[in-house]
């Protein structure tokens, strides 16, 4: 049990070693800090967004005429990440067929 005890300690011991070193490391260009709900002075503001055709082809793969009332939602689609627009899990859960036939590779 005392070997037990030592490993655990050594154990944490590297591991605060090398991940401490990336702790205390900030940038200038971080916007968290005291007022993590505040941009910086200067900060790229996005100010409009304009998916074009390529976009909207890719977040409809897959999807039949006439597209559902309920994918309206694309149009307020900003442009952060968004898991729709994405294959997800392959084979018999790619309702979508967004993976291609088996054994073809798609993007």
């Amino acid at each position: 049990m005392e070997g037990s005890r030592v490993k655990q300690i050594f154990g944490a011991a590297v591991v605060a070693c090398l991940t401490g070193g990336f702790a205390g490391q900030a940038s200038a260009e971080e916007i968290a800090g005291v007022e993590p709900s505040l941009r910086p002075a200067g900060a790229p503001v996005i100010t409009t967004v304009d998916h074009g055709e390529a976009w909207y082809a890719n977040a409809l793969r897959g999807i039949s005429a006439p597209i559902p009332e309920s994918l309206g939602f694309l149009e307020d689609e900003g442009v952060w990440y968004t898991p729709f627009i994405h294959p997800n899990v392959p084979g018999r859960y790619d309702i979508r067929g967004l993976y291609g036939a088996p054994g073809e590779t798609t993007n």
